[in-house]
């Protein structure tokens, strides 16, 4: 299958193989010995899976590498999760590695989050014999037909001798322009028949050739248009994280002037405290964010990709602005909102050249005056500030439980976040000043994500602490990793938002479903059918989590919120889960609900935000 899809790049270390003409050495070994050869060689640490029959023989020689950790998960799914969190963390590939049939499929939903999110990931699966491809034989599953829409390349190795050059091409496309997982799907006799090892491979991959510098004349152009906008916005996305480009950002913004909103995927990318930094935009971004890209006359979209959560109904959005939209991966530009100005290239290098040219513009006279725009942006911050209400019965708030984690938490811990309220939370209410202390599923939006993602980016970087921010119905997906974590030595921090319910779907339900909360109750069954388990916890998160090998805690009240948690902070042996049981009607605000323009954001349950009529001249 030729590669011809462009992609968004990073400048991540990952050692690399040469295209060929260089001395290479040779071994003569199996198929199996081959590829932890290949591992070892592209620079793999750490390889999160689970045995079985087809990828058996690879684990035979895994065993005696010095190189090459081996992580036992306890399901692929947490295999997969895992890796993407060590990705995100470190700024390297993650790798997982799983058997053929239900191994593989259980890889699927991580593969698929990893693609939306565009992380560097290989993922690499055993098949069954290359002779029984496609007789419906035991455990097989055309998992690279499965994969194909989800994965930035894949391939189908029948052949020992095929394996280096794979293992190397995998791990140059999925790091290169814009990352993105790559599954290496290998027949069992392949592994098992002997081969020579040669390193390294020569690479040969027509037709992929991302391009990463971009055009002079459209920096010039998009220069030109920030020093003579009047209302200018830049929308920072997470391919701004990929390419390392976090310090250029904050040279252009503070050169520029403009207010700068970083997505859901670019938290960290530029400091939340900076004077500059107006917020996260999106369905539930904070007003000032939402309405200066709606107010603004020019948008300066880095790697951002229009995301229906950030435009709301699109032919609403921001009807005032020119585009310029830089991008490394082409189809990205022009797909949700025609641009002004495209800017191929990597993010880096495209915020580095438009410093340079903005610090032309000034040197020639051209200067953005922005006092009108910054009085605007400074009134709707002060006006519509994030915020939340104390419960009235004392009980704990689930935002103030987040926000005290992010204040008592040692610098340059990281955070990974499951899917729902408390990933809003965790968003708004803990300060991200560093690139990489963030990460979440925000693409594929992938409930049961933080518990292993935490433990990929623990592994990764074990000098950080990590805390998983998660709610009750996420934990529910993929607990069982805190076994892994306990017995590998990864002393995760897990914090259980516990509301008892399935807490955004809740919400939902009491906005648009006149309060008819079906099945989003996690502590009863239906109609509460077994009035015995009536006050109790089902699960116990506590016990679960001691029999697990990990330590458990419970917090209840507000007078006890600071030292639970300075008590979970204070253990760094094993893992730590608290669970934290807090107000079940707590919601996040602000909101701009599905389908509906960004011009009808709520700041707060029936509180329209008050524009006046002078900002949309």
């Amino acid at each position: 299958m030729p590669m011809t899809e462009q992609a968004t790049g990073a400048h991540h270390p990952q050692p690399r193989p040469r295209s060929g003409g260089h001395s290479a050495s040779v071994e003569h070994v199996t198929g199996a010995q081959s590829l932890i050869r290949s591992l070892e060689e592209v620079g793999a640490d750490t390889v999160f899976g689970i045995p079985g029959g087809a990828i058996l023989p690879a684990y035979d020689p895994l065993m005696d590498s010095t190189r090459v950790r081996h992580v036992l998960v306890r399901h692929e799914q947490g295999a997969g999760h895992a890796a993407t969190g060590y990705a995100q963390a470190t700024g390297r590939v993650g790798v997982c590695m799983a058997t053929s049939g239900p191994g593989a499929t259980n890889l699927v939903t991580p593969i698929a989050d990893a693609h939306m999110d565009s992380v560097p990931l290989v993922a690499i699966t055993g098949q069954v014999a290359s002779k029984a491809i496609g007789t419906d034989a035991f455990q097989e599953a055309d998992i690279v037909g499965i994969t194909m829409p989800i994965t930035k390349h894949n391939f189908l190795v029948t052949k020992a001798e095929d394996i280096p050059r794979v293992i190397a091409q995998a791990f140059h496309i999925a790091s290169t322009g814009r990352p993105g997982p790559v599954l290496v799907d290998i027949a069992k006799d392949a592994l098992q028949a002997k081969t020579v090892f040669n390193w390294p491979p020569t690479m040969d991959l027509p037709g992929y050739r991302p391009v990463t510098k971009p055009h002079a004349k459209q920096i010039r152009e998009a220069a030109k248009l920030i020093t003579a906008a009047r209302r200018p916005v830049l929308y920072v996305g997470g391919g701004v994280l990929k390419a390392g480009a976090t310090a250029e950002l904050k040279v252009l913004a503070e050169l520029t002037g403009a207010p700068v909103t970083t997505t859901l995927m670019a938290l960290g990318a530029f400091p939340d405290s900076h004077p500059l930094h107006v917020g996260m935009p999106g369905m539930h971004g904070s007003v000032a964010a939402v309405t200066a890209l709606q107010k603004a006359d020019l948008i300066v979209a880095l790697g951002a990709r229009f995301d229906d959560r950030v435009t709301g109904k699109l032919d609403s959005f921001a009807p005032y602005a020119k585009i310029v939209h830089a991008d490394i991966d082409p189809a990205e530009i022009g797909k949700n909102r025609a641009a002004d100005v495209p800017i191929v290239g990597d993010a880096r290098e495209v915020i580095a050249d438009l410093v340079q040219a903005v610090q032309k513009e000034h040197s020639e006279g051209h200067q953005g005056d922005y006092t009108a725009w910054w009085s605007d942006l400074n009134r709707w911050r002060e006006t519509y500030p994030l915020g939340y209400d104390l419960p009235e019965d004392g009980s704990l708030s689930p935002q103030q439980v987040i926000q005290r984690i992010g204040q008592l938490a040692p610098e340059g811990t990281v955070f990974a976040a499951g899917v729902g309220q408390h990933q809003m939370w965790a968003a708004h209410f803990v300060q991200y000043e560093r690139p990489a202390t963030w990460l979440n599923s925000g693409g594929a939006g992938t409930m049961g994500y933080a518990v292993p993602a935490a433990m990929g980016a623990k592994a990764g970087v074990p000098e950080q602490t990590v805390w998983a921010i998660d709610g009750d119905g996420c934990f529910q997906m993929t607990n069982q990793e805190l076994a892994t974590c306990a017995l590998n030595n990864i002393p995760i921090k897990v914090a259980v938002i516990n509301n008892g319910a399935l807490g955004m779907v809740r919400q939902w339900q009491t906005l648009f479903y006149n309060q008819r909360y079906s099945n989003t109750v996690l502590h009863s069954g239906p109609d509460d059918i077994n009035p015995q388990a009536r006050g109790t916890r089902v699960p116990d998160f506590v016990k679960l989590s001691e029999a697990m090998g990990c330590v458990g805690l419970r917090c209840e009240r507000p007078e006890d919120l600071d030292r639970v948690i300075a008590e979970a902070n204070a253990i760094n042996d094993r893992p730590v889960v608290v669970d934290f049981i807090v107000h079940e009607d707590a919601m996040v605000w602000p909101m701009v609900a599905a389908g509906t323009s960004n011009d009808e954001i709520m700041a707060a349950r029936d509180v329209r935000p008050d524009f006046g009529d002078n900002e949309d001249d």
